[in-house]
């Protein structure tokens, strides 16, 4: 087969990939130099929609309405916009073979592709159930959700059983989020995880009993500290039922699985120096290899705010690595640098009326503050995380945008706190006057 050749190669077709591309167009790239190579059929888009919008009863969000870059307030890069800009953009194509060294990469259809540059932007896959050896996990109806073609099957399971019965197993970012669409979808929702409460990776216990008490207002029904062990289904081969190690049975006609995600790096195995489980990058996202950059949540970086090495799955740093790489690739042809990548960690999240954002580091003693009684009318509170007597995290339920852009500042400036009684006392005022 042909062997193409590009100077440029963004391997992957998520989120960072289109916000690679984007800057790259704003460097100035020429006709051909660059292509990206994603194994779904459709340009890339801002994932985050598939487990909100996506899902909803009216009105819901579809292409080409979420292609990159429209999540953070850019332009939106439709098919056409590749063209226009001579970036060569090659779907369908999933790469099975990666020699680094001798910059090549080959598909599953034996293609080959040659590059000068390399930005590796294959992000995370879902943890499947079938990995631990889960009896029955391969039943119709049971959904991971990861692509939009996965949004697409899910789509059309909540239309075929309607008003049926829904199981979520994992009690994390997407079991909370797809919890929420599918109630609004009029399922019967039943949670299991085995954590004592959801989200465990970011909430404390307090932040944790709000939502769950919401989300039982809602309806949901939440069963804690057991897991599936196992699946049956009907003589068509789809679920029915649920089966829990405390003995549990539960009755299902859809299944979604959120138990975690794997950043994508067994292409590169050998190859590139790696830690904390992705690919070791420096603060401009250069790999140990020549030439190879790696972003997203692939890459394990300098977090200069905490002086250690991290790696961050969200879409914020997604976006902004991407970015900051594409840009330390053109500075370095010119022999120029940049600046070095100072980024606070920031996670949100929405779903039913709520809507949340975290920034920081969640380490340290915390401080609750505000109404997070899940009655409320109007609920309104969030946590400060305290450490070395800095506030170092912060997190806020219903924030308007100046008091998010409060609590980020906090987050990033980390102030000192005298007395955790009199933080807790003053709240969020204590974010707004700094």
């Amino acid at each position: 087969m042909a062997e193409k050749s590009f100077k440029y190669v963004i391997l992957g077709g998520g989120v960072s990939a289109g916000y690679a591309a984007r800057e790259f167009a704003k460097q100035g790239v020429k006709p051909g130099e660059l292509a990206v190579i994603s194994k779904e059929a459709v340009a890339p888009y801002e994932r985050p929609a598939l487990s909100k919008a996506y899902l909803f009863p009216e009105s819901p969000a579809r292409l080409p309405g979420f292609h990159t870059c429209v999540g953070s307030g850019g332009e939106r890069l439709l098919p056409d916009w590749y063209k226009e800009k001579g970036i060569e953009l090659i779907l369908s194509t999933e790469i099975v073979k990666v020699d680094l060294a001798g910059k090549t990469l080959v598909s599953g259809t034996g293609e080959s592709f040659k590059f000068q540059i390399l930005v590796i932007a294959t992000g995370s896959t879902v943890v499947r159930l079938s990995d631990f050896g889960v009896k029955g996990a391969d039943a119709k109806n049971i959904f991971y959700l990861r692509e939009i073609d996965d949004a697409d099957k899910l789509n059309d399971a909540i239309k075929a059983k309607k008003n049926g019965k829904a199981v979520i197993v994992g009690g994390g970012y997407i079991g909370l989020e797809l919890g929420a669409a599918l109630r609004i979808n009029n399922l019967d929702v039943t949670m299991v995880y085995p954590e004592p409460w959801c989200m465990p990776r970011l909430f404390t216990s307090g932040i944790a009993a709000f939502y769950e008490g919401y989300y039982a207002n809602k309806g949901v029904k939440i069963v804690k500290g057991t897991v599936a062990v196992g699946f049956t289904s009907d003589s068509n081969g789809e679920v029915k039922e649920v089966h829990l190690k405390d003995g549990t049975v539960l009755g299902a006609d859809i299944v979604v699985v959120g138990v975690g995600g794997r950043p994508l790096t067994s292409l590169f195995k050998g190859q590139v120096e790696e830690e904390k489980g992705g690919i070791k990058t420096d603060t401009f996202f250069k790999t140990s290899v020549p030439d190879v950059y790696a972003v997203g949540d692939v890459a394990t970086f300098p977090l200069k705010l905490y002086n250690e090495n991290r790696r961050v799955e969200h879409v914020d740093h997604a976006r902004k690595s991407a970015e900051q790489a594409v840009k330390a690739i053109k500075a370095s042809e010119e022999g120029k640098t940049v600046e070095v990548y100072d980024y606070l960690p920031f996670f949100y999240s929405r779903s039913f009326d709520l809507s949340w954002q975290f920034y920081g580091d969640n380490v340290g003693e915390t401080v609750l503050f505000g109404d997070n009684n899940p009655t409320s009318p109007k609920p309104k509170f969030g946590t400060y995380w305290i450490k070395d007597g800095k506030v170092v995290g912060a997190f806020l339920e219903a924030g308007t945008p100046e008091e998010n852009k409060a609590i980020a500042k906090v987050a990033k400036l980390q102030p000192p706190v005298e007395s955790l009684d009199q933080l807790a006392k003053e709240g969020l005022s204590f974010a707004s006057k700094i």
